[in-house]
């Protein structure tokens, strides 16, 4: 039964995660209420921490995590498939569809508006793992809810990260031993 309800929540979430692996950030999140039992929030948002620094596709990565948290590597595997089954099969359409209205001002316009839809998407995601990030979840009071470290890294790393112009993984680990330093 597990099995079943991975592949439908992860047949749904290929299907209707427009725009890559960050598109599927809402679906998981709805995902970790649904079944709190299969995921926290914060595990979450570890889960995005981890997959954005390993290679391959963040929402096939996350994927393959829950998949075999919940049903070891059958699990995983087939949480993988279900998510990249529905894309497959609309690229496939698509690609046909297109070559035949490939000048279309219809089809443009559609996609104009995609774009629009999934940056929204990925907009309310990345403020959601900011929210859930940035604040400390049991605290009282607006100023003890901030975690003034984790504040601190993440404007630290913004500002490096748009000055300097170095690789994603000197910043990795420049974050990992920031966060290690101001925990201690």
């Amino acid at each position: 039964m597990m099995y079943i309800a991975i592949i439908y929540e992860f047949l749904k979430i290929g299907l209707f995660s427009v725009g890559g692996g960050l598109a599927t950030l809402p679906f998981l999140f709805d995902l970790s209420q649904k079944y709190s039992n299969w995921f926290t929030v914060t595990e979450l948002t570890n889960m995005i921490a981890v997959s954005e620094s390993t290679p391959g596709p963040i929402g096939v990565n996350m994927a393959t995590y829950v998949g075999f948290k919940l049903g070891g590597i059958g699990g995983g595997i087939l949480a993988t498939l279900a998510l990249i089954t529905p894309s497959i099969i609309i690229i496939l359409i698509i690609a046909q569809i297109l070559k035949r209205f490939k000048d279309s001002q219809g089809i443009k316009d559609t996609f104009y508006g995609l774009r629009a839809a999934v940056a929204g998407l990925i907009t309310a995601s990345v403020a959601g793992v900011l929210i859930q990030n940035l604040t400390i979840s049991t605290a009282v009071g607006i100023l003890n809810m901030l975690d003034l470290k984790k504040i601190t890294i993440f404007l630290l790393m913004l500002f490096a990260v748009f000055k300097f112009k170095k690789h994603p993984l000197v910043y990795i680990g420049v974050g990992a031993v920031l966060g290690i330093l101001l925990n201690l």
